[in-house]
């Protein structure tokens, strides 16, 4: 049983949403989201409220009820506060630096990485740090992971690209065995 999936969606104020079918439309202050969802479950706007109903049951349908109702949920957010995702950069030598539409990355490699950011989503970059910032919760968790998986943070030194949040557990080296 969904316990997400039964829970209703409230409506920010500035948020509008039109419903069309399977097509959903949610405009906001931040900007404008478009989704097809299943259509094995029916989203349904009643007042300031979306409700996502189930026809029968089954198991797609209790499974399609509480994803339908996660990804308008983050349609809903995104377009009216915005989703942020911080990335940390450790290791001599290691730094980043924003290039119009691109990001270029010094990583320990022989060459300089550069990667292109989406249209929706923005970046703020130091040398040793990226904010990445967007309407959209998937992709800017997709950029964030590309961009972490350039370099891995290793667990030696803990050198790489790192989300800012994450913990990385340390080995002891060679040294670290002997008494």
């Amino acid at each position: 049983m969904s316990r997400i999936g039964k829970q209703p969606i409230a409506i920010p104020t500035g948020v509008d949403v039109k419903i069309n079918g399977n097509d959903i439309t949610v405009k906001g202050p931040k900007g404008t989201l478009n989704r097809t969802l299943s259509s094995v479950v029916s989203v349904v706007m009643e007042g300031k409220e979306i409700n996502v109903v189930r026809p029968d049951d089954s198991r797609p349908a209790r499974a399609h009820q509480g994803l339908v109702r996660s990804l308008v949920a983050n349609m809903v957010t995104g377009v009216s506060t915005g989703y942020q995702r911080d990335l940390e950069i450790n290791g001599v030598g290691y730094r980043a630096e924003k290039r119009k539409r691109f990001i270029r990355f010094d990583l320990g490699y022989s060459h300089p990485i550069f990667l292109e950011l989406p249209e929706s989503v923005e970046a703020n970059v130091t040398q040793t740090a990226v904010s990445l910032l967007s309407v959209d919760k998937e992709l800017v968790g997709q950029v964030a992971a590309k961009i972490r998986s350039l370099r891995k943070p290793e667990p030696y030194k803990g050198k790489g690209i790192k989300y800012k949040e994450e913990k990385i557990l340390r080995k002891a080296g060679k040294a670290g065995g002997k008494k």
